[in-house]
């Protein structure tokens, strides 16, 4: 036993020599535990062009932290208060010199617990060869179930902390804005629904503002949830009727489910609205379309309907389906094929999304229901449309929801948002997917003061990447 704090003592000098080879004769006490960072950026794979990795440490009056190759070359050393803030220039050089390698990160802190301080365990960071989009999207909605005095659509500049608005309602509380999407991730092709007096959907091309009713269209339908076809031309949307109840006991407060949901689709360029029979019956209710990257394809989800809602809502499972598609004049083909199958699997399925590369689809899988975000058992899921498989998915997940969620451009990226910081709010988590469907430890959105993912009480929706800066003029 006289020999076991020798050989832990050895046992660090060597961890340290073989995975990151420096030495801290400065500090008297060293950890064979990893610090405790707020977010937990351990052990994580991050893309070349992500905004500094700010965290803070618990406890820690003074910070430093020491960023070195895996054999120990130094390369770039910050320190700080309680919390770390790593100069943009900086941080953006060490990126540029690094992509495609592994940083060895060793954090050093100074409390009134360790007054001489206490070095722990090195961790690493893959940085990859895999850029993300400039650009996400997403609304931010402040807490509550009725109004919205205070909501908007932004965008965030991920290289940088730069958010700024794209729409919001402070000229007029009345208004909401929702349901965004763009065309190929593009932020010159960009649609949101503005609802409320005088309200429609803004259609924005080229820096051209367009205002359509899409009730005074068809079947007076009004779209919700909208999916822009590659070409640019179709937009296909439900048409929701939803609704919510609330629970007088238990852990869940509130239950959003449709009462009524069908598909219609737009012509921009005919300003018309198209309607398959088979997607606008009360038979079955159709929601959360979304086209394969080659636009030769439609996904959606669907459920059979139950009559006494909300009571059995929990009656309410939704498939996803898909059918093929004709750019040419928005005929669907006859055959629709089943990819996930409620009765099977026990559970919900809701927003497919489809990789870059049209193999992967994922979505998220409540127990019931068509809103997940409402959910905590809600994960996410991918299928391999190629293999016919489910891909292992347990990284991405918590006991908490895991909601809305989109693919980059290049399909190497998911971001999504997660509830698992405190069950209420959602932030935003990025992970990286690498070529062989092998799914990459979840990190939060950086933030320039990483107390932001506390203290902001809005919670972020709908989140997407886009390729450039949205810039467009609209009065409303």
């Amino acid at each position: 036993m006289k020999h076991i704090p020798f050989i832990l003592i050895y046992y660090w000098s060597f961890f340290i020599i073989s995975a990151c080879s420096n030495s801290h004769s400065n500090t008297i006490e060293k950890s064979m535990e990893y610090p405790k960072i707020f977010p937990d950026y351990t052990f994580v794979t991050i893309p070349a062009n992500i905004a500094p990795l700010n965290f803070r440490v618990e406890k820690a009056n003074n910070i430093k932290v020491e960023f070195t190759t895996l054999n120990g070359t130094p390369l770039l050393t910050v320190s700080g208060g309680k919390r770390l803030n790593i100069p943009e220039k900086k941080w953006k050089q060490l990126m540029n010199n690094q992509i495609g390698n592994t940083l060895c990160v060793t954090v050093s802190i100074w409390s009134p617990q360790y007054p001489q301080g206490i070095i722990y365990k090195p961790f690493e960071i893959n940085i990859s060869n895999d850029l993300i989009d400039p650009y996400i999207v997403y609304r931010l909605i402040d807490p509550g179930y009725e109004p919205w005095n205070h909501m908007g659509i932004y965008q965030r500049e991920l290289s940088s902390f730069k958010e700024k608005t794209i729409v919001d309602n402070h000229k007029n509380t009345l208004k909401c804005f929702n349901c965004h999407s763009s065309c190929k991730n593009s932020s010159d092709m960009f649609l949101f629904h503005e609802r409320g007096k005088e309200g429609g959907t803004i259609i924005v091309k080229n820096g051209i503002v367009q205002k359509i009713d899409l009730s005074k269209m068809g079947k007076h339908q009004h779209g919700v949830y909208p999916a822009w076809h590659p070409n640019g031309r179709w937009i296909l949307f439900s048409s929701n009727m939803t609704l919510q109840s609330f629970y007088n006991r238990g852990k869940k407060a509130i239950e959003v489910y449709d009462s009524s949901s069908d598909l219609l689709l737009y012509d921009s360029e005919k300003q018309q609205v198209l309607t398959d029979t088979r997607f606008n019956q009360s038979n079955n209710w159709e929601t959360f379309p979304t086209w394969s990257p080659d636009g030769k394809t439609l996904y959606f989800c669907s459920a059979t309907p139950e009559e006494n809602i909300p009571v059995k809502c929990t009656n309410v499972k939704y498939a996803i389906l898909c059918v093929n598609f004709s750019a040419d004049d928005g005929t669907f083909g006859q055959q629709i094929d089943t990819l996930y199958n409620p009765k099977k699997r026990h559970g919900s399925a809701s927003h497919p999304r489809v990789s870059a590369d049209g193999r992967y689809l994922l979505y998220s899988e409540a127990a019931y229901g068509t809103f997940p975000i409402w959910h905590s058992e809600a994960d996410l899921k991918i299928i391999d449309l190629k293999e016919n498989k489910e891909l292992n998915t347990n990284i991405l997940n918590s006991p908490e929801a895991e909601s809305f969620h989109s693919w980059s451009s290049n399909g190497r990226w998911i971001l999504f948002t997660s509830r698992r910081m405190d069950g209420r709010h959602t932030r935003l988590y990025i992970a990286h997917f690498s070529k062989n469907g092998q799914i990459g430890k979840p990190f939060l959105l950086p933030q320039k003061n990483p107390e932001d993912n506390w203290t902001r009480i809005q919670s972020y929706n709908v989140p997407d990447f886009v390729k450039g800066e949205i810039k467009f003029k609209y009065n409303y």
